[in-house]
């Protein structure tokens, strides 16, 4: 396979541009939030009840606030704007982190200023999106490749993050996911191009890009939230499952979550390269089969090496999901990359509030083995929605 990202005149500097923010913004969102939960346990001295009820805030604020920008960026403005509007958003937040040890405060400005900061994820990509049709790039690598870095960011973050927090302080650690999110709005203020908005034509129809009310959209979107709810519901779990019902070391979780991290790397550039083959649907329908052999494992093996294995499963579902997903929602929505990348993350957000719930109810009733018998039922039910969602 040829280099992904050159051209026949040498590397495209604006490429590098994009993957060098799309890296620095995860690393610097990868540095807070693996340890959000023992900041307010420990610093702000919260019960758990309250912890939860902050995510949960968190997260709602999170779609709200994103929907109403997203909607913004598609009809005015330059989206780059937009973009270092959001990352000054987030240097503020983890300066109130830092120095800030009020719950209210951070439960309310705090989570405002996060929710700003959350759009920029979605921009970024919108924004490259934009790049692309316009420069007449592949958009399928090119998107691939972006993704690939978040991966790469959540391998490199949260064990940073762990060891930040740990032998230097909350403080210290919040301090640095503030330079870094300075250093990203320098790289966007000056590495990043403007892309002036296209108007559609008039015979694409008003369904297309009309949002919700197109039925494809609306499938898929639950069809992803589904996938996302079963996700991190794995992720919640998965840990103390791990400890309490296979007595394994825990250890094993972060290995765990390591492996699948680094896998999701060359899943998601292989599911790049090939989806020009077999198409968005077939790639989707794909991965979601290999999570249901993933959560059908973690129901019948309890070994530490099929553990191990399943990993593989895990990562080339997530891998093609997160890309190929998005670029799924931005085909159904065309001239609003803004608007379907948002209602992509949005599947996310609403998943992990979902998750939440149903992996604390399923365990405390039903035992941790429900828990995965659950994410299995509910991929099943994504993969007959996904079957029925139109290839574009």
């Amino acid at each position: 396979m040829k280099s992904l990202l050159t051209r026949r005149r040498g590397v495209n500097p604006v490429y590098l541009a994009f993957m060098a923010v799309s890296f620095m913004v995860g690393v610097a969102g990868a540095l807070q939030a693996p340890t959000l939960s023992l900041f307010l346990s420990r610093e702000v001295h919260v019960s758990p009840l309250w912890v939860g009820l902050f995510y949960t805030i968190n997260a709602v604020a999170g779609i709200a606030v994103s929907l109403l920008l997203a909607k913004r960026s598609d009809n005015r403005g330059d989206r780059r704007r937009l973009i270092m509007f959001c990352c000054l958003m987030a240097v503020g937040n983890a300066l109130l982190f830092a120095f800030n040890r009020h719950y209210l405060t951070l439960v309310t400005c705090g989570v405002l200023l996060s929710a700003i900061a959350s759009v920029s994820m979605p921009q970024i990509f919108a924004l490259a999106r934009e790049y692309a049709d316009s420069s007449a790039r592949e958009v399928v690598m090119f998107s691939s490749v972006m993704r690939a870095q978040l991966s790469l960011a959540w391998v490199v973050g949260p064990p940073l993050s762990f060891a930040l927090a740990l032998n230097y302080g909350f403080t210290t650690m919040f301090i640095i996911a503030a330079g870094l999110f300075v250093l990203c709005l320098a790289l966007i203020a000056f590495t990043l191009p403007s892309v002036p908005r296209v108007e559609q034509p008039a015979e694409v129809p008003v369904t297309q890009t009309g949002g919700w009310k197109n039925l494809d959209i609306r499938l898929l979107f639950i069809a992803s939230l589904l996938m996302w709810t079963s996700n991190t519901m794995y992720i919640i779990d998965m840990p103390l499952y791990i400890s309490s019902v296979l007595g394994l070391p825990d250890r094993l979780a972060g290995l765990l979550m390591g492996v699948a991290a680094g896998l999701e790397i060359p899943a998601m550039l292989l599911a790049g390269y090939y989806v020009k083959r077999f198409g968005k649907r077939k790639m989707m329908l794909f991965a979601l089969v290999a999570g249901i052999v993933f959560y059908g494992g973690m129901v019948l093996f309890q070994s530490r090496t099929a553990l191990l294995v399943l990993q593989l499963f895990n990562a080339i579902f997530i891998g093609i999901v997160a890309g190929i997903g998005m670029l799924w929602f931005q085909d159904l929505m065309p001239g609003r990359p803004g608007a379907a990348t948002t209602l992509f993350t949005n599947s996310i957000s609403t998943g992990v509030i979902m998750a939440g719930v149903l992996q604390g109810v399923m365990a405390e009733n039903f035992g941790h083995y429900s828990v995965y018998w659950a994410a299995l039922a509910l991929l099943l039910a994504s993969l007959v929605m996904s079957a029925r969602v139109k290839d574009v």
